[in-house]
């Protein structure tokens, strides 16, 4: 599989995932016309949660924004765009700041891949590793990631504005999420979503005072290989800040960076 060939897979991966988040809650919704999707989470947070892509890269990047003002615009929420650094969307990335959109960060989020199945390994010490089938497994995956994410600035109650259906969470076959659990408190957690022949990592969060443990690099593992044995022919995610040195250690490499556009808010 080429790289082009992998990062258009990986771009797809994450506009399906947008589109699985909005179907973790009943206000979620999801629009797609002429080459452009936009997903909109329960949570009103622009970042992650509501955001409009290119399906066709083809498709006009100006219409991307009329669209997304024009959907956006009737829920009473921001949104954003996520850029690849890439030839196929120099164009967007021209859109969004004629537009007004205002880059996210200082820097992009790498999109890296990981193209072989990683050696098993053994959790750390002390740390039990489950595969969310339950209500109750559910609520600690939401409960670990909404704590972690705080670090960025992320409202703690995002995901779990997001997540208000957990029997549609735990119905999806294609998403697997795992919990790490030490003396049975949940402490990290992780998900893949396999889509278009591949996998997408996502939700990879750890606890504050158990970080520096080893937790973050078992629970991408797990579900890393997991993918693989179900049948994806790659793995791929946007690494943040903390998760790009432990990628890069077990075997992801870079292909493109991201940068988000965001747009705070809209009024119809």
């Amino acid at each position: 599989m080429t790289q082009d060939t992998v990062g258009r897979l990986g771009h797809l991966n994450l506009l399906e995932f947008g589109r699985e988040q909005a179907r973790w809650s009943d206000a979620g919704r999801v629009e797609e016309h002429e080459g452009v999707v936009l997903v909109a989470a329960g949570t009103t947070l622009p970042f992650l949660f509501n955001a409009a892509g290119r399906v066709d890269d083809d498709a006009d990047a100006g219409s991307v924004i009329t669209a997304a003002d024009d959907f956006f615009g009737r829920l009473g929420r921001g949104y954003s765009v996520m850029v690849r650094d890439t030839p196929e969307d120099a164009d967007l990335g021209a859109a969004c700041e004629a537009a007004g959109l205002k880059p996210f960060g200082d820097a992009g989020s790498p999109e890296m891949v990981c193209r072989t199945r990683l050696a098993d390994a053994e959790p750390p010490m002390g740390v039990e590793l489950r595969w969310v089938t339950s209500r109750q497994e559910v609520a600690d995956f939401t409960a670990v990631n909404s704590a972690a994410y705080a670090t960025y600035g992320m409202p703690t109650n995002s995901l779990a504005d997001t997540i208000t259906n957990p029997s549609r969470f735990l119905a999806s076959p294609h998403l697997r999420s795992v919990v790490a659990y030490i003396d049975g408190e949940p402490v990290a957690a992780a998900q893949t979503l396999l889509s278009h022949g591949i996998a997408g990592v996502y939700w990879v969060g750890t606890l504050e005072p158990a970080r520096g443990k080893g937790l973050g690099e078992a629970v991408t593992r797990a579900v890393t290989n997991l993918a693989f044995d179900l049948g994806a022919a790659c793995n791929t995610l946007q690494a943040s800040v903390m998760g790009a040195p432990i990628y890069l250690r077990m075997g992801y490499e870079t292909i493109y960076h991201h940068r988000a556009y965001v747009r705070w808010s809209v009024r119809a």
